[in-house]
């Protein structure tokens, strides 16, 4: 199948005319939302909450080991009964960990435990009894490198899975049977499955060359040390979110300013989404299946594309620069967005209203805020 290739959009500060006349006009929040984000150049957690009231940081958690070392907080997720948040701290081994926190007091339940070097990206199997962790390895020279599998009732590692050279994105499936991620070096999406724990699939996302690989293919950086010459990546995909049904992934190129859409029964390409110049990061969709959403790294914007028509709905630039991370409400109402900033800026968390298409609500929170994941929604009193 020929993959369809949806037209590139500029970036402009605001929506074009044409799109923002089919938003829906500014309706007041009625409910209360909150989510936690990582300021991973803080060694912060902040709780945010959005609602008829504004939107403010609620609460703000230290977190780490040692006072005198960042060990950033990068990857945050909560299960789906919002009794607890699992996060990794990103700088490596002996600091690279994972850690499990009782929401509401926000405090520590259990020992955290070393996974790989860096653990960058964490998400939950359906019933909260796994974590499937990236561990991104930023340390020596370029190898493959593992996700790690926790079970999240006793804080026990229980395998590293070997994909590739410097995973990231980890999401699991719809249907909780599958683990993706991306391999930014080597250009490659790998399926683990959730039940066996092991690798069931490899596809390649290198630019022109997209397709099926062999199972025991590590990817660029393995060829090169067996004295293979490789070329660099082309994608670079750093995030790979499957779809509401199971049956498709969208990966985030990177380096290709692209989200490619990726038929996971027949595995082709079915759809190519533009971005412009401005380096997708990371991607959701939103729970009724009806919108992809992503951050732009480079152009320090939010883009949301109509998942039925392949349209740009929304292209509008973030408070500040380095866009992110992403959170969506479960009534596919609002996206929450976190934004580092540079040097001693603020990070921020922008509200993204997804029926007028617009920024809703804005916080400063800590320098270089990252991971980000929504905890509950009540009605507002």
């Amino acid at each position: 199948m020929t993959a369809v290739v949806l037209a590139a959009v500029a970036l402009p500060n605001r929506l074009s005319a044409q799109t923002n006349a089919s938003a829906r006009p500014i309706e007041k929040p009625v409910n209360n939302y909150w989510v936690y984000v990582g300021a991973e150049s803080a060694d912060l957690i902040h709780r945010i909450r959005f609602g008829p009231g504004g939107t403010v940081v609620e609460k703000t958690t230290p977190v780490g080991e040692l006072p005198t070392e960042m060990e950033g907080p990068h990857g945050l997720v909560i299960d789906r009964a919002g009794k607890y948040l699992y996060m990794t701290t990103g700088h490596g081994q002996p600091d690279g960990k994972y850690w499990k926190f009782a929401l509401g007091p926000d405090t520590l339940v259990a020992d955290p435990i070393s996974l790989g070097y860096f653990p960058a990206t964490l998400d939950l199997t359906p019933d909260g009894l796994y974590a499937f962790a990236v561990n991104f390895n930023l340390h020596g020279e370029m190898e493959p490198s593992t996700v790690s599998v926790v079970y999240t009732p006793t804080s026990t590692e229980v395998t590293q899975v070997t994909t590739c050279t410097m995973p990231h994105g980890s999401r699991v499936d719809a249907t909780g049977t599958k683990q993706y991620s991306g391999c930014m070096m080597d250009d490659q999406l790998v399926e683990i499955s959730a039940e066996t724990f092991k690798v069931t699939h490899r596809f390649s996302v290198a630019k022109g060359a997209e397709g099926n690989l062999g199972l025991g293919d590590l990817g660029h950086h393995t060829a090169e040390h067996k004295g293979m010459k490789m070329d660099p990546p082309t994608c670079s995909p750093t995030w790979a979110q499957p779809d509401v049904t199971g049956t498709k992934v969208f990966v985030a190129c990177n380096k290709a300013d692209e989200i490619l859409e990726i038929d996971t029964k027949a595995w082709q390409v079915t759809r190519r989404f533009k971005t412009g110049a401005a380096a997708p990061y990371n991607l959701a969709v939103t729970p009724d299946g009806k919108l992809l959403i992503a951050t732009l790294k480079k152009g320090g914007s939010t883009q949301v594309f109509d998942l039925a028509s392949g349209q740009s709905m929304m292209l509008e630039k973030n408070s500040t620069t380095l866009a992110n991370g992403l959170a969506v409400t479960p009534d596919s109402r609002y996206v929450f967005i976190s934004s580092e900033g540079v040097g001693a800026n603020p990070g921020k968390v922008d509200v993204y209203d997804l029926q007028a298409f617009t920024r809703v609500g804005s916080v400063d929170v800590g320098q270089q805020s990252g991971g980000i994941a929504f905890w509950k929604l009540e009605p507002a009193k």
